[in-house]
């Protein structure tokens, strides 16, 4: 044999040993990440400290349902780029579970980044500080500065902490928008526009430069409802006189200069905190309850929130097998077809209340309304659900949260009963549509418009062109049967006389309390009170049925896809680098599509919508 064939064959022979240690290596590469994974599987609930606080931290804004594709948003968080959510559901429940738990030695609200949130979820899980509150543990409230909502929250605290270069920030409720008609007119654009009901508002602003009075009439009715309420819970929590939060608002410059311009000093003055403690300090103060962090003598020992729920969901299952009454969540904008949770399609949601029909352990359903309405196809499509559960002997609650209008308002009144807050905004029930058409725009630029047709209505409801009178009373009458059959349903379900409703209709906003008042509602309550009333209707005895969410789930793929990330990333391995990022273009286009949204939202086949811009949070 030559030297070169001799060489050749011990290289070889190297290399195949080498490839086969590189196969070994693989494989049991392979076999480590996926005994982790199918060990996070078969997991059981991780150990709960013996002492500790529940640390409550919301950042972003409390909703009813987390915006987005479960498995899309469960991507998002991997890589740090989730839209900012807590769900009140989670908020309230930690509280339930940390007040019989002893582990749970007090409770720290750290609510520096909750942002804007509705008073109604306000109050929920505000409700729910009460509650724990009586187990004798305290509620630590701390905050750099306390927006509105969080001092909302705060004041329901037993102690209330600041930085000493902080500020409480309290403004009231107000309600603003743009107003383009001049723009409009500039731009020579026909913006036609269609609507029944006198304060049907949600037009206005393509038709106005500034609210209407009968617009302005109901707004101003509506804030200050909700600013009392706020007002009133506040005073009594904080145990301040009455009237105490007008008052320095009013005198609020006078006030400050007072302090020689110390906001800190000026909220602690009012009694709206009880200490200005440095952080150092704050920590002192919780360690004094919770303990000290065996990880970290510099700060006190704190189970958060999510691992907390998370970990007494899987061992308090209260959903039981042969009763339940389900939960389904109906938040955001009402839009036809399939969409993703955060918004409410008239496909997708429909899907869900489906599930609940076909589904025999679910013996009644409530319905959580958190909507400005939308798309009056749409909302049809879901009311056909509700009435086809209600045939099948399957009672139906609605439970209104902060907003439940127009088309809010419209998927609700079919249920056996409907709950809201007495601060929800619901009602404006009413009807529009909008065509815009730009043919005066486009002549300016020397483009026109020209063809045939075999009959006046081809080529009738091009944007380039203008619309006929034929179009503008076709559309017309669509828009008015639309309100008709509105107010005609609310009649028949609300067993009201149709000229009443229309009396209370024609686009009117109205707090719960006064839907209560019209027979637009059946009680004032919260989802739990909805709970039990269609329970009752069910004729389920307490203690024997169980709560089960239906929601938009998971795929088996998407499951084991996620848990396969999680089991790498557990290895300290960038699970990123498996993940599409978004490009920076990308990101740029949905910051721009989130601009354009509100109009470019609406796809109603017909182009009829119930929609309210009224959401006051």
């Amino acid at each position: 044999m030559s030297i070169g064939r001799m060489l050749k064959s011990l290289f070889s022979t190297l290399w195949a040993g080498i490839d086969g240690l590189r196969k070994v290596l693989h494989l049991l590469l392979l076999v480590f990440i996926f005994g982790i994974f199918f060990g996070a599987l078969s997991s059981t609930a991780p150990l709960l400290p013996a002492k500790s606080a529940l640390l409550i931290a919301p950042y972003g804004s409390l909703v009813e349902e987390l915006e987005g594709d479960p498995y899309d948003r469960a991507i998002a968080e991997m890589l740090g780029e989730s839209e900012p959510q807590m769900l009140v559901q989670d908020v309230v429940d930690g509280l339930r579970y940390a007040k019989d738990d002893d582990r749970i030695k007090g409770v720290v609200l750290d609510l520096g980044g909750l942002g804007r949130s509705g008073l109604s979820q306000l109050q929920r899980v505000g409700d729910a500080i009460d509650d724990f509150r009586t187990s004798d543990k305290p509620v630590v409230a701390v905050a750099d500065f306390y927006g509105q909502g969080a001092f909302y929250l705060a004041a329901r605290a037993d102690e209330v902490y600041m930085h000493p270069d902080g500020a409480v920030l309290l403004s009231g409720f107000g309600s603003y928008r743009n107003y383009y008609k001049s723009a409009i007119d500039k731009l020579l654009i026909d913006w036609n526009i269609f609507r029944v009901g006198t304060h049907k508002s949600a037009v206005e602003p393509f038709m106005l430069d500034h609210m209407s009075d009968q617009d302005r009439e109901s707004t101003v009715t509506l804030v200050d409802q909700l600013w009392s309420r706020f007002q009133d819970d506040v005073v009594k929590a904080r145990e301040l006189p009455d009237g105490a939060l007008d008052a320095m608002l009013d005198s609020f410059v006078s006030e400050l200069e007072a302090v020689d311009g110390d906001l800190a000093e000026l909220a602690l003055k009012h009694g709206l905190v009880d200490g200005l403690l440095p952080r150092d300090e704050f920590i002192e103060r919780v360690i004094e309850f919770a303990g000290t962090d065996p990880n970290d003598d510099g700060t006190y020992h704190a189970t958060d929130l999510e691992n907390y729920v998370s970990t007494m969901h899987l061992t308090h299952d209260d959903t039981k097998s042969d009763a339940n009454v389900a939960i389904i969540v109906a938040a955001g904008e009402i839009m036809n077809g399939t969409q993703s949770p955060g918004a409410i399609g008239g496909d997708s949601t429909s899907e869900l209340l489906r599930r609940a029909l076909f589904d025999d352990s679910v013996k009644a359903v409530v319905l959580r309304v958190d909507s400005p309405g939308g798309s009056a196809f749409a909302s049809e499509v879901i009311l056909d659900e509700i009435e086809h559960l209600r045939a099948a002997d399957k009672p139906v609650v609605a439970s209104m949260s902060s907003v439940a209008a127009s088309g809010g308002y419209w998927i609700s009144m079919a249920a056996d009963k409907i709950y809201a807050s007495d601060v929800t905004i619901t009602g404006s029930i009413g009807i529009f549509g909008m065509l815009p058409t730009f043919q005066r725009s486009l002549a300016a630029l020397g483009i026109s418009t020209d063809g045939v047709g075999t009959s006046i209505w081809a080529g009738q409801f091009r944007p380039d062109r203008e619309m006929s009178d034929e179009a503008k009373t076709l559309f017309q009458l669509v828009i008015d049967r639309g309100y008709d059959d509105f107010i005609s349903k609310v009649a028949e379900y609300r067993d009201m006389d149709k000229s009443s409703v229309d009396h209370i209709a024609q686009g009117q906003v109205w707090t719960g309390a006064d839907a209560l008042d019209h027979g637009l509602i059946d009680a004032i309550g919260g989802l739990d009170e909805a709970v039990a009333a269609a329970a009752e209707l069910a004729e389920l005895e307490d203690g024997e049925y169980g709560r089960k969410y239906i929601q938009k789930e998971l795929t088996p793929g998407e499951q084991f896809a996620l848990e396969f990330l999680h089991a790498v990333a557990s290895l300290g391995i960038d699970a990123g680098r498996f993940i599409d990022r978004q490009s920076a273009l990308k990101r740029l286009a949905t910051v721009v599509e989130s601009a354009l949204d509100p109009v470019l939202r609406f796809n109603d086949p017909k182009g009829v919508y119930s929609h309210c811009f009224c959401d006051l949070r």
